[in-house]
């Protein structure tokens, strides 16, 4: 015989051939021949070498401890002291009972929706988000969810939660913003066999999600074939001179002619225009030689008028002075003027004459 103490934070398991007999609570006990204690500390995780069915069996053990079960398609999220702790896997989990509160909130996963009794905090937890799916989307985002392959509901951004279970969840993801598709380099005949290359360039928006992602297949690489084909379809029954003359109308053509099909893609066209028309080399060479031809004899036909409109001012000016002997006189002294502008020196001679000559010049 001994005795054995048991402090207040301490339980004590008394052992006899392997087997748990008795449980020991805090104080001084007597162990008897062939017994030996266990002495666990309360304030730990609980921790024993021996079957947990079989100490349930054993009379009072069940006042020292706390015991939760958990069911396969659930979880258990445990508080200490009001504080998260862990969580708790499908099974039975023992904790001690006593020094610390325990509170243990059990959760259905079977389901994909988490009870707004979780915490949204405790979902960025990594030892719950082990247990979560996240999705994000961006503001500029909308989304379709699609449970088990079926489509369920439209959600707009944020943030989203699901527990992670047998459940197939999948989300597909649709820009709203507006956006800009170039449909570059597109080698198209005229009406008259020119080979021209043409760069469009059209803004949309998805508007209808669901049309977009759900009815219909790579709507961009739709848009893209449907501006291709509209580009062709128009051009082509178009010569070189009447494109190029009514390359504004393009835009509102093919705005006017994809409007439903556009529609129908989910989409909404709102701006487009043609960017470029590149001519082959030699076409071009030989529309430049035209302009040069057509601006040259614009160039002439302007040099012609003015030397019109100046011989006609000259004859007039000479019509006038045939009349008018005084008109004519002040022409001759107005180019008598502008020619001593330019002498610098003039020497008199002629014996008293200069004047004489001079009035001879100048009057009548």
């Amino acid at each position: 015989m001994k005795t054995v103490t048991v402090n207040v934070n301490q339980v004590g398991l008394v052992v006899k051939k392997n087997a748990v007999v008795r449980v020991l609570a805090a104080g001084k006990h007597w162990l008897g021949f062939g017994e030996k204690v266990e002495i666990y500390d309360m304030s730990k995780a609980f921790q024993t070498p021996h079957d947990i069915d079989v100490l349930l069996l054993i009379d009072g053990f069940k006042d020292f401890v706390e015991i939760v079960e958990v069911a396969d398609n659930e979880l258990c999220i445990m508080y200490v002291n009001n504080n998260f702790n862990k969580v708790l896997p499908a099974g039975r989990h023992v904790c001690w009972k006593g020094l610390q509160h325990y509170r243990f909130q059990i959760e259905d996963i079977s389901t994909i929706e988490i009870s707004p009794a979780v915490s949204r905090q405790l979902l960025e937890r990594q030892t719950l988000a082990y247990y979560v799916r996240q999705f994000k989307l961006e503001p500029f985002e909308k989304g379709l969810l699609f449970v088990d392959g079926v489509f369920v509901m439209i959600l707009n951004a944020g943030t989203y939660y699901w527990w992670k279970n047998a459940t197939t969840i999948s989300i597909s993801k649709a820009d709203m913003r507006v956006a800009t598709m170039e449909v570059s380099g597109q080698e198209i005949l005229t009406k008259d066999k020119a080979q021209i290359r043409v760069n469009f360039s059209v803004q949309y928006q998805v508007y209808d999600i669901v049309k977009a992602l759900l009815e219909n297949k790579d709507y961009e690489k739709q848009l893209y074939t449907l501006m291709q084909l509209v580009l062709r379809r128009y051009i082509g029954q178009m010569t070189l001179d009447e494109l190029m003359e009514n390359k504004a109308e393009i835009s509102k053509y093919v705005i006017e002619a994809t409007a439903e099909d556009v529609k129908a893609l989910g989409l909404l066209m709102l701006n487009g225009g043609v960017k470029d028309i590149i001519l082959p080399g030699d076409v071009r060479d030989i529309m430049n030689q035209v302009l040069i031809a057509e601006k040259r004899a614009q160039a002439n036909i302007i040099t012609r008028r003015e030397e019109t409109a100046s011989t006609r001012s000259l004859l007039n000016t000479a019509k006038l002075m045939e009349e008018n002997a005084m008109l004519f006189k002040l022409k001759e002294m107005e180019y008598v003027e502008k020619i001593a502008e330019k002498i610098n020196n003039i020497s008199v001679s002629g014996n008293g004459q200069i004047v004489d000559q001079l009035k001879q010049l100048f009057v009548k």
